[in-house]
């Protein structure tokens, strides 16, 4: 499968996150693309029309810009869809047929799982779970008919960092797909290190602004690319060119935004390691993601101030969730299923020290009432 050549351009992240996919309008000068609220295009004659434009499924220029921007900061070929998970069921469309095995990490978003074992599974798909940072075991997973190897790194929600050189190295006939949500290419690009495929649900850090639903899929390989736009423009699920707008606008900071959520993790983890009742506290060491663990747990979620109870996370306000009461609900009574007592922040980019403060105030008022009920 032919790929594309490497890029030449030598310019910093941070300049590329600023200037991807931004090409004056030629028609009026505007620097900054516009909104292509439309459903169809004019042709001057029946088959004749400008580009790929000629119905809004298939093309539309807002969405054009956001996939030159994200092909550009991971190093491929962006092909974008209306959530994550749309991205996600592509990959799995255009590498698998009945009867392929995929591997999938133990420690995994509970939507992964539920597309795997509720829809694709019905189709002829098989699936096995390894906790993928034991290489030995992944290996011995790994089958003739193993199509694709699906790795989150770091994993949703106990954030373990898994060696992709090293499950590249024993992917046998595989291929290879990242999801590189948590991390971003601000962090990490997959692609650089061989994967195949790289998948965001650009809701998360990419938006930034918890407005918007989005998902993309990068690939390197040019076959991988067309059969990736065919199902987009088969199946339709397309974000819309406000969503696209949006999505675009968030990946201008994406490099400010992601310092900022890794201070405001790194107090948060340093306040936590010094918690009684807090333990096995996770941080990758960048990005604003931390989970730990409290035997009190929805206490602990329900008392925060700034840290808003809520599912989903990257936005620049603070989240702290329960998975297994929340977002994994999907993976009880399977091998990747959460513990209860587990707790994951999204730690925003508000003032480190008042998130900090929010934090102990719930942690204190739990311990007070743990107290006063023994």
């Amino acid at each position: 499968m032919s790929e594309l050549e490497p890029d030449a351009r030598q310019d910093a992240f941070a300049t590329r996150a600023v200037h991807a996919g931004l090409t004056p309008d030629p028609s009026f000068g505007s620097v900054i693309p516009a909104i292509h609220q439309t459903s169809t295009y004019a042709q001057p004659r029946p088959g004749e029309f400008a580009g790929d434009y000629d119905y809004a499924r298939s093309a539309n220029p807002t969405r054009a810009a956001l996939e030159a921007a994200l092909g550009e900061l991971e190093g491929g070929r962006a092909v974008t869809f209306a959530s994550g998970l749309a991205a996600e069921h592509a990959v799995i469309t255009v590498t698998c047929e009945t009867g392929s095995h995929v591997v999938l990490p133990a420690d995994l978003y509970g939507g992964t799982y539920r597309l795997l074992d509720k829809v694709m599974s019905r189709w002829g798909l098989a699936y096995d779970l390894v906790d993928q940072t034991d290489l030995a075991a992944l290996e011995r997973v790994v089958r003739d008919d193993t199509r694709l190897i699906w790795v989150e790194s770091p994993t949703n929600p106990l954030l373990h960092a898994v060696d992709i050189e090293g499950v590249i190295a024993r992917r046998q006939n595989a291929l290879v797909a990242v999801d590189n949500t948590f991390a971003t290419p601000a962090n990490q690009r997959p692609l650089e290190l061989g994967v195949d495929f790289v998948v965001h649900s650009t809701t998360k850090y990419l938006g930034g602004h918890s407005d918007v639903v989005g998902g993309v899929a990068i690939t390197r390989s040019n076959d991988f690319y067309d059969r990736l736009r065919f199902v987009q423009n088969a199946v339709g699920a397309v974000p819309g060119p406000l969503d696209c707008f949006l999505v675009h606008r968030g990946l201008r900071t994406l490099h400010l935004r992601m310092e900022a959520h890794a201070r405001s993790a790194a107090a948060v983890v340093e306040l936590l390691r010094a918690t009684p009742d807090v333990h096995d506290v996770r941080w990758p060491g960048f990005s604003g993601m931390v989970s730990f663990r409290h035997p009190r747990a929805g206490d602990i979620a329900a008392r925060t101030r700034l840290f808003t109870l809520a599912e989903s996370l990257g936005g620049v306000e603070s989240l702290i969730e329960v998975p297994q009461a929340m977002t994994h609900q999907s993976v009880e009574g399977s091998a990747a299923a959460v513990p209860p007592d587990l707790v994951r922040l999204s730690c925003g980019i508000e003032d480190p020290g008042d998130l900090v403060a929010d934090l102990q105030q719930a942690l204190v008022a739990d311990l007070q009432q743990a107290l006063a009920g023994s």
